[in-house]
């Protein structure tokens, strides 16, 4: 079905910023991307994409064939589903996208154990800094910390997971436990720069209040790993996830400070598209990591055993 290929090679293109991100992740070089493109432009008679060496942007008609290929291809693929013996069966390409400490630690040796499962499923692993648009980049599967981000994708709970405030015996030892959000103020705070937000004011819960405490110290960084390193090394306190730390304070290299205090929600979820409800890759992947994660999972937020 060469119309169904050349709507699969453009909303694949469309979704990428530039010819050669989409060269990229098509596993194909610029120069073919474009040929590819001019050749489908010429055969509808039409610009889809206007184009520059570093930015895309759909024309009328590329937006129109954009969104109706889209749902010609999901009518294609519920097709075949329906009419193949195997129709539940996970196969295809499956893209998700993670964090790169969790993604790296967690989600990547599931991926190794879930392709053996189903071997007909292809996956690629986008590791980045940041949550990528999920419909904008084309991926089918993101993982997500703390609250799904709205109501218009579809979210599965996989664990339980709490932002802890931890710091070196050492550290301890030598400065003492602050004994109430506020005393914060006067420790060593080792803060984290990961996203967009005040990233020296911690929102604190106690189970019944909620604070927000601006905190300093000589080190920040945009890594939770390094942070948490340096926290090992005595340099202050930081506030992290447990499915990071929860290692070091079984081992006692790190102990919690401020108990019961932990930081804003951080429960780990699988998110994807409303389109994507129906395909047998994104679930079963995403149930995959429900059953692999379940002893990090209870009804009431609390992570029942440590990572």
């Amino acid at each position: 079905m060469k119309d169904a290929a050349d709507l699969l090679f453009f909303t694949t293109l469309a979704r990428q910023p530039s010819l050669v991100a989409a060269a990229q992740q098509l596993g194909v070089t610029p120069p073919a991307v474009s040929r590819r493109l001019a050749t489908l432009e010429a055969r509808l008679g039409v610009r889809l994409l206007n184009r520059t060496t570093r930015r895309l942007s759909l024309t009328p008609e590329g937006e129109r064939y954009l969104q109706d290929g889209e749902r010609i291809l999901r009518d294609i693929e519920a097709l075949e589903r329906g009419l193949s013996a195997r129709g539940d069966a996970p196969a295809g390409l499956l893209r998700i996208n993670a964090s790169f400490g969790f993604g790296r630690r967690h989600v990547a040796p599931a991926v190794s154990d879930f392709v053996r499962q189903w071997p007909e499923v292809e996956v690629v692993l986008q590791l980045t800094d940041r949550p990528l648009d999920l419909e904008q980049h084309g991926l089918d599967l993101g993982i997500r910390f703390g609250p799904p981000p709205d109501g218009r994708v579809h979210a599965q709970r996989i664990a339980g997971n709490r932002r802890l405030l931890v710091a070196a015996p050492t550290y301890v030892a030598a400065h003492g436990e602050p004994d109430s959000p506020q005393a914060l103020r006067g420790h060593r705070c080792i803060v984290i720069r990961e996203n967009d937000d005040t990233f020296n004011i911690w929102t604190l819960s106690d189970g019944t209040r909620e604070v927000r405490v601006k905190v300093d110290g000589p080190l920040s960084a945009n890594h939770g790993e390094v942070a948490a390193d340096w926290a090992l090394a005595g340099h202050g306190i930081v506030l992290r996830s447990e499915w990071d730390v929860a290692p070091l304070l079984c081992d006692g290299r790190l102990v919690r400070v401020l108990a019961p205090w932990v930081g804003a929600a951080a429960d780990i979820h699988a998110i994807w598209p409303p389109h994507h409800r129906q395909s047998a890759r994104v679930r079963a992947f995403a149930d995959f990591l429900a059953a692999r994660f379940a002893a990090q999972r209870t009804t009431d937020g609390e992570t029942a055993t440590a990572w």
